[in-house]
């Protein structure tokens, strides 16, 4: 049986990153922090509380971001963690899916800094997904 790897993020994405920041805080008491130009102003959401590393106290529940919609990304996003991201992507393309990109290299992950190595796929639906292998896995 193949491992199965969890849903751990979300994102969404927006025209206007300061009015999205405030609808979800308002409607649903999200807390925003805003990254700059070097994090391609992207904005981390937290959904609830969390420890000292950042991540959820409680199982089950994800935290999210926000990143300027895109011609490519118009829709929101759920990112799977996996243990190997290269190995992953081949698995995505003998599935049928197709590697989107990261951002700055075509066809290879980002290294987000104090993160991991990030990658956009289209799965065989044509439904963006990320990929995510987390630093220390």
């Amino acid at each position: 049986m193949k491992k199965m790897y969890p849903v751990v993020h979300f994102e969404l994405p927006c025209d206007d990153r300061d009015r999205m920041s405030e609808f979800y805080s308002q409607a649903f008491g999200w807390d925003a922090q805003k990254l700059g130009p070097e994090m391609g102003n992207y904005t981390i959401v937290k959904t609830a509380e969390t420890d000292e590393k950042g991540y959820p106290k409680q199982k089950g529940i994800i935290n999210g971001g926000l990143f300027q919609r895109m011609k490519d990304a118009q829709y929101p996003t759920v990112v799977i963690a996996v243990e190997d991201i290269h190995a992953s992507m081949k698995d995505v393309e003998k599935a049928g899916g197709k590697i989107i990109g990261g951002g700055h290299k075509a066809g290879e992950p980002d290294d987000i800094p104090g993160v991991g190595l990030y990658i956009a796929f289209a799965d065989s639906e044509g439904n963006r997904i990320g990929m995510l292998q987390p630093k220390g896995m």
